[in-house]
């Protein structure tokens, strides 16, 4: 840290919200120069800080300081021209428009009323190559990958001088390359003494670049924290509040029969089934009780082949039974009716509908199955809504909150709600855990065990290895948008093999090795 004294204070901040108390009394402080990982469950209360800073929402007691100034933000607008600038998972950016008016939106060169087209390209050419980005500014910025967006997101608050930067969950649907590059970038702005807030739930990428740790639980500042001076194991402690390996016990759980798995006829077969464009030719068996875990890098087909299940997409060649039935799946209600159920890795734009209650999220998939005309009745919808709050620990448990006012935790376990009720016999999760706490990992993936063991078949796609291993009894590897083969998940099964495989084919489809 280049300087003693904080760039900014945040003392004895509270928030309430109808029945929920989400902040409660917390400290922060942030330096110059440095990387400040803020940590802690969904729910903690990380972004309600983050949204009370950036004005917003108006906090209820306490003070914030910018470089020793008292300052109240009216919305993130002010927050910006005070040199508080955001970075969302979400890049809130127009599509619509270039990198060069992206950057500079709202604050366009002029003269004489027209904007200088020239020299706002110029300038944002010299911000990017400062940053060591090569982009052609005159692009529009929707054709340009989720990693190049954020990167055009933080050139955008280098340019309006930010003092301080927060990256909001910034690598979650980013590969290993774009993460470097980010971090990267990080680490040339932190030692030009911008200082950093960075909310991840990656504990490796905390422990490889964040100097100072701050952790909330419950809405609660749990402590400050040197990153050299607490432990892994110790973060995960404080987070969670209680000494919880659960990851490990749910190995030894998983571990227990991933051999003894039902065969005879699928619930699910593929054959050769693909579409031009999208996801070439692939053949897939998913049996009663199966977890089939799909591994492959962002960009490998794994979301496109799992839409072709459920009719999302369309498939233009091959074959799909259920059953050992030949069936023809031509959109989401013909899959749900087949009882075969879809959690979207997009869970705020394909998953939910933010302003409906939980209840009424919960609710959907149910009543598109029933057909519009035949309403679920009040009295049911509130036994099996309260069945599955209680079931999955949403939280807060109450039923008619707004969704969008949850965390991302409790949010996907609504998702997988709405799902459940439907006693889908397929049900495929794409990236069911991404951009959620360890604790809320723990129990979705535990999920997956139990209804594996009560006989549902789960097609589970994840980026994360060692999560794929855990909870599959066989993984289909994804390259390229080709199933380039299928690995049993027996002891000679591991990340390394896997990855072998995503990198250079070293295993054919029958899972046999060549050179």
């Amino acid at each position: 840290m280049s300087d003693t004294r904080p760039v900014l204070t945040m003392t004895a901040i509270s928030k309430f919200f109808p029945g929920v108390r989400a902040l409660d009394g917390v400290d922060f402080r942030l330096f110059p120069g440095e990387v400040h990982a803020l940590m802690g469950e969904n729910g903690a209360g990380k972004s309600t800080l983050i949204k009370v800073l950036t004005g917003v929402y108006g906090h209820d007691t306490g003070a914030i300081t910018l470089d020793g100034q008292p300052v109240s933000f009216s919305g993130p607008m002010e927050a910006t021209e005070a040199g508080v600038s955001t970075v969302y998972q979400e890049v809130n950016l127009c599509p619509n428009l270039s990198v060069a008016e992206n950057i500079f939106i709202g604050r366009q060169p002029r003269r004489l009323g027209a904007v200088r087209w020239r020299d706002m390209r110029r300038r944002a050419s010299a911000l990017l190559a400062r940053l060591n980005l090569d982009l052609d500014v005159g692009e529009l910025l929707g054709n340009q990958s989720l990693a190049v967006q954020q990167m055009v997101a933080i050139a955008r608050a280098v340019d309006v001088q930010a003092r301080v930067l927060i990256l909001d969950e910034p690598t979650s649907s980013l590969d290993a390359d774009e993460v470097k590059q980010l971090m990267r970038i990080m680490r040339q702005l932190r030692d030009e003494g911008i200082a950093i807030v960075f909310v991840t739930h990656f504990l490796d990428q905390v422990y490889e670049i964040a100097d100072r740790i701050t952790v909330l639980r419950n809405g609660r500042l749990v402590g400050e924290y040197p990153t050299a001076e607490l432990p892994q194991l110790a973060l995960v402690e404080k987070m969670i509040g209680k000494e919880l390996d659960a990851l490990e016990r749910l190995d030894e759980q998983a571990g227990r029969d991933l051999a003894a798995v039902e065969t005879g006829t699928p619930v699910v077969e593929a054959t050769d089934l693909g579409k031009a464009g999208s996801v070439e030719p692939f053949s897939l068996t998913i049996h009663r009780g199966e977890v089939v875990g799909m591994a492959g890098l962002l960009g490998s087909g794994r979301t496109e082949a799992a839409r072709l299940f459920f009719g999302a997409d369309r498939a233009d060649r091959g074959r799909l039974a259920v059953d050992g039935r030949p069936v023809s799946i031509r959109g989401p209600i013909a899959a749900i009716e087949r009882n075969i159920a879809f959690c979207s890795e997009n869970r705020r734009t394909e998953g939910l509908v933010g302003e409906l209650s939980v209840r009424e999220n919960i609710i959907l998939a149910l009543q598109a199955a029933r057909g519009w005309l035949r309403p679920v009745p009040r009295r049911r919808q509130d036994e099996l809504v309260q069945r599955y709050i209680e079931a999955l620990s949403i939280r807060p448990a109450d039923p008619e909150m707004p969704v969008r006012n949850l965390s991302g935790g409790n949010q996907q376990k609504v998702v997988l709600a709405r799902w459940l009720i439907t006693e889908p016999r397929l049900l495929i999760l794409d990236e069911p855990t991404r951009g959620i706490d360890i604790g809320a990992k723990a129990e979705i993936q535990r999920l997956v065990v139990q209804l594996s063991d009560g006989g549902m078949a789960v097609l589970f796609i994840s980026a994360e290895l060692e999560e794929v291993l855990r909870l599959s009894h066989k993984v289909a590897v994804m390259r390229d948008r080709q199933l380039v083969t299928e690995l049993a998940n027996d002891d000679s099964l591991d990340a390394d093999r896997i990855m072998r495989v995503i990198a250079g084919g070293a295993e054919q489809k029958d899972g046999t090795r060549h050179e």
